[in-house]
């Protein structure tokens, strides 16, 4: 069984959902410490008229002392949810499938969660559907995975009786890969190797959320999410 795992990301860019799409499991990493700094976890960017802001859930201080499915989202700040939709009507004003891109996002958080890895799992389960991807998604906290780093990941892995593990590829930085080979893991490592969708104003822009690919080819999107290039074998 070939399996993914990555932490939760608020409108991830189109490269997230490749990765889902390319694994039998995918489980959401969030049983572990919420990022320090600024984070795909709680923002992401649209592009737009006039560049390609930022889209920010906003989380209460000191939430990087937490584990992600523990954070939530700032109830002081009850505006945010206006805000977002604001940009990304400025920035699908005219776009073919505009409507469907917007209908996803705010269908996504019409149920004001107040925890921002209940927010994430809802919105990646709805754009999913969309694209046609049915990979099964779970969350890591229920499998009681221990130790750290590689460790953690291997307990996870064994637990839901994987053969397969797809990283991302910044994990080349970190990764004992001799641990894959000691318990019969493959590992492979993904590619993001993508070629640019019709996208209004000037140059395109890769690095935003899936919600501008929808907006701009509609269903069709579900054909531009694989890679070019296969994914890098560590492990075989």
């Amino acid at each position: 069984m070939r399996v993914g795992i990555i932490q939760s990301c608020y409108i991830p860019w189109r490269g997230y959902f490749d990765f889902i799409r390319g694994v039998d499991l995918f489980i959401l990493f969030d049983d572990v410490q919420y990022p320090q700094g600024r984070s795909w976890r709680n923002r992401n960017r649209v592009k737009t008229a006039s560049g390609a802001p930022w889209l920010t859930v906003p989380v209460p201080r000191g939430a990087h002392t937490l584990a992600i499915d523990r954070v939530a989202i700032h109830a002081a700040d009850r505006d945010w949810r206006e805000t977002h939709l604001a940009v990304l009507e400025e920035a699908f004003r005219g776009a073919p499938h505009g409507a469907d891109a917007r209908s996803l996002w705010r269908d996504g958080v019409a149920d004001g969660d107040g925890m921002l890895s209940t927010l994430n799992e809802r919105l990646t389960r709805a754009i999913c559907a969309y694209l046609g991807i049915d990979t099964r998604i779970e969350q890591a906290r229920p499998y009681g995975a221990v130790g750290a780093a590689t460790d953690r990941l291997i307990s996870l892995l064994g637990k839901v009786g994987a053969t397969t593990y797809v990283s991302g590829p910044s994990a080349r930085d970190y990764l004992d890969e001799a641990q894959f080979r000691r318990n019969g893991i493959r590992l492979e490592y993904k590619s993001y190797d993508y070629a640019p969708y019709p996208q209004p104003w000037g140059p395109f822009v890769g690095e935003v959320s899936v919600l501008d690919l929808i907006a701009n080819v509609g269903p069709a999107a579900r054909d531009h999410l694989p890679s070019r290039s296969p994914n890098a074998v560590a492990v075989p």
